[in-house]
């Protein structure tokens, strides 16, 4: 079986859950022998690599150099440089596509002019290297053999949508957010418009969890039969040798941890808020922020504004090592997501053995029997969590023992077999 994945982020470049659920899922599905060509937006470095055969391509090529072989053989890299930079218009890329198609007589005039949504008004952004991509993967397409194409999120969804209709081949889009997960109320109309018609197009969608199904059925008006539920797996690493040292951190002190990208969706201003709350009761604790986002400055703000700045840490964005040494520091992680599709890093989590509190609004709430779960907005009951976790031993030891005996049997092998038999039955029905 081959399938023709596209993506957009991939390690060592990830800037949240999507690379590390890509990474994850193609590992598992080369060990079940599936082939997979992965067009990524970027060029992989091969020291980064672990499990992969890279190819390299130019916007304009549609032949790769093979860069390095790797110990796996089933997955292979087809990269285009540069992402996320000026080019032309999304319209010129629009009519490479059109012109490919033509040239296929695979479509009318009229089909053609609706495969995309947005306008030119989108000239050297983010929407034209959407539509690039999509041009240089459907050129890429036409070179390679495959029997399913499989899209992780909306900036691939364009691609995908090219790519079935150029070969024919069955659709699959993956939703592992929604523009409502990321945006609120507030939606960037044209992100909503590419996310629904990848959706509408595709001939399976699969969501991380049923919350965002839920969201897909609801909000997007997609039929239910054609929508499969897939939960992510977590890959279990190794913990290296740490020091607390230039951290600012006593070892007398517990370590309360948030883990991820500082933005609206990831609730800050709740685990501040709760911070507060803990501090008037227990003064030997430390609230530690790593990652970045656009409401950095404003989380660094309210901290002072709380009087608590100088009990919380702001590490950055992490990566690597650096990881491994703030989960072995934590003594409890708090993820307050205001909607998360999935949630990753609580797994993550567990798998170095801290202890979670995690939003109800989460789809990783779904899978997780052993952690405590709190709605995002109620602040005085995640304050009561984290205190009943940093003050009761007991507690604190079976959330840790059962929750990490718990993530072990979320393997990225039973989400790669879902996948698998989700490939076969697309193959079927062709």
């Amino acid at each position: 079986m081959r399938v023709f994945m596209l993506g957009w982020e991939f390690p060592p470049f990830i800037s949240g859950g999507l690379g590390t659920a890509c990474y994850g899922l193609t590992k598992a599905l080369d060990k079940l022998g599936i082939s997979v060509t992965f067009v990524l937006p970027t060029m992989v470095e091969s020291e980064y690599t672990t499990h992969v055969k890279l190819v390299s391509s130019h916007s304009t090529s549609t032949t790769g150099q093979y860069l390095r072989q790797s110990e796996l053989k089933n997955v292979s890299f087809r990269t285009i440089e540069s992402p996320l930079t000026p080019y032309s218009s999304a319209d010129v890329y629009r009519q490479r596509i059109e012109q490919i198609l033509r040239q296929k007589q695979s479509l009318k005039s009229s089909q053609m002019s609706e495969m995309f949504v947005g306008g030119t008004d989108y000239s050297g952004d983010m929407y034209a290297e959407v539509h690039r991509y999509a041009a240089v993967a459907a050129e890429s397409a036409e070179h390679e053999e495959f029997d399913v194409i499989h899209a992780h999120d909306w900036m691939t969804f364009p691609a995908g949508i090219a790519v079935a209709a150029i070969t024919g081949k069955p659709l699959i889009v993956h939703v592992h957010s929604t523009e409502f997960d990321r945006s609120g109320e507030n939606v960037n109309q044209v992100i909503y418009d590419i996310e629904r018609q990848g959706m509408e197009r595709a001939d399976k969608v699969i969501t991380v969890s049923y919350f965002t199904r839920g969201i897909i059925t609801s909000r997007y008006g997609i039929n239910p039969d054609k929508v499969e539920v897939v939960h992510n797996g977590v890959e279990r690493n190794d913990n290296g040798d740490w020091t607390l040292a230039q951290t600012g951190i006593t070892k007398d002190e517990r370590i309360v941890l948030f883990m991820g990208r500082i933005t609206m969706q990831k609730g800050p201003e709740y685990f501040l808020h709760a911070a507060k709350k803990v501090l008037e009761v227990v003064d030997d604790v430390k609230f530690v922020m790593a990652g970045s986002g656009d409401m950095m400055h404003r989380a660094v703000e309210m901290a002072a504004e709380l009087g608590i700045g100088h009990k919380v840490l702001f590490t950055g964005f992490l990566r690597g090592e650096d990881v491994n040494k703030i989960y072995k520091m934590a003594d409890l992680f708090v993820m307050p997501s205001v909607s998360e599709p999935f949630g990753l890093v609580p797994l993550e989590a567990l798998g170095h053995d801290v202890p979670v509190i995690i939003s109800k609004q989460s789809g990783v709430s779904e899978v997780l029997t052993h952690a405590l779960k709190v709605d995002f907005w109620d602040v005085d009951e995640i304050a009561n969590k984290i205190v009943a976790v940093l003050k009761y031993p007991p507690l604190e030891m079976t959330l840790r023992n059962y929750g990490n005996f718990e993530v072990r049997k979320l393997q990225w092998q039973e989400s790669a077999h879902k996948c698998e038999r989700i490939y076969q039955e697309l193959m079927v029905a062709v």
